[in-house]
């Protein structure tokens, strides 16, 4: 479903380069619900953002859906992204001036799709995460739970094999956070493919597979003490 090669992603300025991304590798198999864990600047935003083909990459290989995405140009990417992936995020990244239907229509509408289905899909999607009866509201009128069910509405309404979730309950309480793990473990049992960036160890110890990234690459926990100590003596070798 998503597999990346020797994947790089480095940030060039005149006088340094920063390597978000190195030597990256991850295949996430079509069904798993995937949990990425890992320090602040460990590089999991950047992953999660190529991965949903928001952000291009530097070198190495990235295979979604069986299509090498490097390939591709501007038009061919936002389309992939527009049919097959599905965003949440920690912000919501709701239009305060639009209403919930209209917010989870927006994505529809780049589709070019008929009103009548926008409409089945948007109420289907609002009735799988309990609210449907608050399509009319406002997000300023609503929760931040309900704020973040809205956000996972959007993204379910357009069917994604994919579904990419940036820190989803790092914005609520306890209560409400449960809440929202609770309705993606109903999305994975039904068959979605989720990979989920967060900081919460318990949150992640109740995903199929944890993914743990330090300095740009993924490290087997076990191995972690030692990934340090060898990352620190090639810094000190190269005189950082």
């Amino acid at each position: 479903m998503l597999k990346m090669t020797h994947l790089s992603k480095v940030y060039r300025t005149e006088v340094v380069e920063t390597y978000a991304l190195r030597d990256f590798n991850i295949d996430v198999k079509e069904g798993e619900f995937v949990a990425v864990t890992g320090p602040s600047g460990s590089g999991k935003t950047t992953f999660l953002t190529i991965a949903g083909l928001l952000e291009s990459f530097s070198g190495g290989e990235y295979h979604l859906d069986g299509i090498e995405v490097s390939n591709l140009n501007d038009n061919a990417r936002s389309k992939i992204r527009n049919e097959k992936i599905g965003f949440i995020f920690q912000a919501f990244n709701l239009i305060p001036d639009l209403n919930v239907f209209d917010n989870i229509e927006v994505p529809l509408r780049y589709r070019g799709m008929k009103g009548a289905e926008r409409k089945q899909r948007i109420m289907d999607a609002l009735e799988r995460v309990g609210l449907a009866s608050r399509f009319k509201h406002y997000p300023a009128e609503l929760s931040g739970g309900q704020q973040q069910r809205v956000a996972i509405a959007r993204a379910l309404a357009g069917s994604p094999r994919l579904l990419l979730a940036d820190e989803p309950t790092g914005n609520l309480d306890t209560q409400m956070a449960r809440g929202v793990l609770e309705l993606l473990e109903n999305i994975h049992r039904d068959g979605a493919t989720i990979v989920m960036v967060t900081h919460d160890q318990e949150l992640a110890a109740r995903a199929q597979r944890n993914v743990h990234i330090i300095d740009g690459q993924v490290v087997d926990l076990a191995e972690e003490p030692r990934f340090h100590t060898e990352a620190r003596a090639h810094e000190q070798a190269q005189g950082g």
